[in-house]
């Protein structure tokens, strides 16, 4: 026993202890025919530990009683509870949203005037040092809070909410550290004019708002209110994260039915009606928030602030008209979307292999590449704009002002003459929600010149490439949607005498391709982008826009999501599966699993503490014998029991000196339902004597008596399905028949026995037949 624990502990310190498929006895890792049990994770370079999360609802004796005797008061509390914690989310997510457009619009703000006063002055090298010092100092702010205090405040943090929706725990992403660091950092990378947005980071702080509501506040600090206990486990919580993600969606947008719709098509996995009725209560409470402090704003009361930071593209007072000619060019602009969606999430999956093995080499090293890129990006949007040459804004009075010089609008005069402007620079040197309400603008056919669209379009896709995965918070959105709007207009330019159809709206048609195009999303990105024009009649060509874009960009890669999923080695459980997985059955992957720890009805306490000690499985099948006439001894399965609830039995030292049943009020006197649903440490902060060790535990009340079970035939793709739609953790494999030589369950399927490459592994001769699985 001490010679196999040694040899254990040995290969744990090599390689990450699988969750889910390690023996009492056995190597984690084995080098021949069996499943993988773990997956490779390209960002990091380490294997993946994420634990699955427990959805299904455990119905054991205790739940039973507990469900039986709520009375119709108690269970009005808890759907108000649920209802007041949906509106908390809304209403903390709108006033967070409100505090970070405020701070980016100020600080960009007064930023960039500073420098035109400086360029005014032509006092140029001195603008060009304040420019980069200010981005360099924000840059620097946002990348020391996310390398020093939550490392995981990095990036959108989408995919990691995706993957939790999915099933798949994703530790320390929802604290309240991560989501300070979320909302400063964003505020300083954005302010540093970055080519990232405030989007993805909406999202993430959505959710953690959410989290931390769910479970009563940051860890130390919970809230002991029974009630709010009763929301501590990970299927209350789930329910309550989505609505969090709804609401960072409508809070970036200000699409309400939008962010609905995004929660339902990109992140989650489970979806049930009554969770929409509360993801909707909670957007639209956003959007009142945004609203109140919009119209607050207008009083001049929040410095310049303008339009409140928020991408309104309205064009319900502009005559959309379009013929049947004119579906030549959008078909164009849906196939341009899709090929270049899919080329830069290629581009991007390359970079961001090149960025890991930077980021690899310690924290010094991010704030390097951090740094670096700071400086590049002020280079380019302080030095570009003098390649344009100058407009004048009215032929007729050129000696005129320009009818918007100033904070915002289309004509920013930069290094100009009076009465002209620089096209470029009212791209480029502006805060990125103006920059998009600039080139979205319409009539406006004659504005910018097809030489600065080109430079702003170039200039985007090497930033949006070379910006995102440095140690920031950064969206995805915007990027996306200031290099789609580029391309668009100047396909509504090329295409000016033979269409209808203005050139804004050529770029918001654009934006929406190539975000469809990398994104894959369909119906939630119509909705936001009809929520973002106010114009239902853009309906029908946003439509075909988005689906060819989609449909051609699958042909060549995953969605941007899937592919960053698989960079962090996230077991992530696909919605369609293989193939070839209908050429499998779940018998067959029962067989080449190590052997089946199982636990009887009454068990040893020293049974018990072996196998927890011996193995790192989360649930075990829970076996009975019994004595049936002219038959003889036959097992037979009781359900199954976590390990959460093993260790709660330990802590509590709820032990029995002879082997028997316990009744029903023994167990209600030592536990309660609350107790159950919580997780309980490790077993090594559990202390048993040898005395408690020859004693025994009466595992039946807290045995899960309903779990999910599958026959040994059913094929892996029909499991797959089952596994997913439900949510589950374990899934018990029955054989199809079974008698005293034929064991009750043969094995336990898991999350990572069903991700496609772990099987590959151990059928390599599916590989040979039907080749990998598509990968980015």
């Amino acid at each position: 026993m001490e010679k196999d624990s040694d040899k254990l502990a040995e290969q744990t310190n090599q390689h990450e202890k699988d969750p889910e498929t390690n023996t009492l006895h056995q190597p984690l890792l084995k080098k021949n025919h069996t499943l993988s049990s773990s997956q490779l994770a390209l960002v990091g370079a380490k294997v993946s530990r994420n634990e699955s999360l427990d959805y299904e609802i455990n119905e054991n004796d205790l739940f039973k009683h507990d469900w039986r005797t709520r009375s119709q008061t108690q269970v009005l509390q808890y759907v108000f509870v649920k209802w007041l914690l949906a509106f908390l989310v809304g209403l903390l997510t709108g006033l967070i949203t409100t505090v970070i457009n405020l701070a980016i619009e100020n600080i960009t703000g007064y930023k960039l005037l500073a420098v035109v006063k400086y360029i005014e002055n032509q006092r140029y090298m001195m603008g060009f040092f304040y420019m980069t010092a200010v981005n360099f100092v924000l840059t620097l702010f946002a990348t020391l809070l996310c390398v020093f205090f939550a490392p995981n405040a990095a990036g959108p943090g989408i995919p990691e909410i995706k993957a939790y929706l999915n099933g798949v725990d994703t530790p320390d992403m929802y604290g309240a550290t991560t989501m300070f660091v979320k909302i400063f950092g964003s505020i300083g990378a954005v302010s540093a004019g970055l080519d990232l947005g405030k989007e993805g980071p909406l999202v993430h702080i959505g959710a953690c708002i959410a989290s931390l509501l769910g479970q009563g506040g940051p860890d130390n600090y919970k809230i002991k209110w029974r009630w709010i206990r009763y929301f501590n486990n990970d299927r209350d919580r789930r329910d309550i994260i989505t609505c969090g993600a709804s609401s960072g969606v409508c809070a970036a947008f200000r699409s309400p039915v939008g962010g609905v719709l995004f929660a339902l098509e990109e992140v989650a996995t489970w979806w049930r009606s009554a969770l929409l009725w509360r993801t909707f209560f909670s957007t639209a409470v956003v959007v009142v928030v945004l609203r109140a402090f919009m119209e607050y704003c207008k009083s001049g009361q929040c410095g310049l602030f303008g339009e409140g930071g928020l991408i309104m593209f309205d064009v319900s007072d502009v005559p959309v008209q379009y013929h049947i000619v004119d579906l030549l060019p959008v078909t164009v602009i849906g196939i341009i979307g899709g090929v270049l969606g899919s080329l830069y999430n290629y581009v991007l999956h390359k970079v961001l292999r090149l960025y890991n093995i930077i980021n690899a080499k310690g924290k010094f090293a991010k704030i390097l590449l951090s740094l670096t890129v700071s400086l590049f990006t002020s280079a380019c949007l302080y030095g570009l704009p003098f390649l344009a040459s100058c407009t004048p804004c009215n032929r007729s009075a050129a000696d005129s002002e320009c009818p918007t010089t100033g904070r915002m609008g289309n004509f920013k005069k930069f290094n100009c003459p009076k009465g002209h402007y620089n096209d470029l620079a009212t791209l480029l040197l502006t805060t990125s929600d103006d920059a998009v309400r600039n080139i979205f603008s319409t009539n406006t056919p004659g504005e910018y010149s097809v030489f600065s669209l080109v430079i702003f379009f170039v200039l985007y896709c090497i930033l949006g490439l070379f910006t995102f995965g440095i140690a920031v918070p950064s969206g995805l959105f915007l990027p996306i949607i200031l290099m789609g709007s580029a391309y668009g207009r100047l396909l509504g330019m090329a295409m000016g005498p033979y269409t209808t159809i203005d050139q804004g709206l050529y770029a918001v048609l654009g934006a929406a391709s190539l975000m469809a195009g990398s994104m894959r999303m369909t119906v939630s990105l119509c909705v936001i982008f009809l929520e973002l024009t106010n114009n239902l009649l853009l309906l029908p060509i946003t439509m075909l826009v988005l689906l060819i874009s989609k449909t051609v960009g699958d042909c060549f890669n995953p969605s941007i999501y899937e592919i960053i999923l698989d960079l962090k080695g996230l077991p992530f459980l696909e919605g369609r599966p293989e193939p070839w997985m209908r050429n499998i059955t779940v018998g067959e992957l029962a067989d080449i699993k190590p052997p089946l720890v199982t636990l009887s009805g009454i068990e040893k306490v020293g049974r018990i503490v072996d196998v927890l000690r011996n193995t790192t499985h989360n649930a075990f099948a829970v076996v009975d014998n019994t004595l049936v006439p002219s038959v003889g001894q036959m097992s037979e399965v009781h359900g199954l029991v976590l390990r959460a609830h093993l260790l709660l039995v330990l802590k509590k030292k709820w032990f029995l000196k002879e082997r028997r049943r316990t009744d029903e009020w023994e167990v209600r006197e030592k536990f309660t339902w609350v107790d159950v649903a919580e997780r309980w440490g490790t077993i090594e902060e559990v202390a048993v004597t040898k005395e408690e060790m020859e004693m025994y535990v009466d595992l039946h009340p807290l045995t899960n008596t309903t779990p999910y079970t599958v026959v040994e035939t059913m094929s892996v793709a029909k499991a797959l399905v089952q596994f997913r739609e439900v949510g589950l953790r374990h899934m018990l494999i029955l054989p199809k028949c079974h008698g005293p030589t034929v064991p009750p369950v043969i094995g336990i399927l898991t999350r990572q026995d069903l991700i496609a490459h772990n099987i590959l592994s151990a059928f390599p001769h599916l590989e040979k037949s039907y080749g990998t699985p598509k990968r980015c």
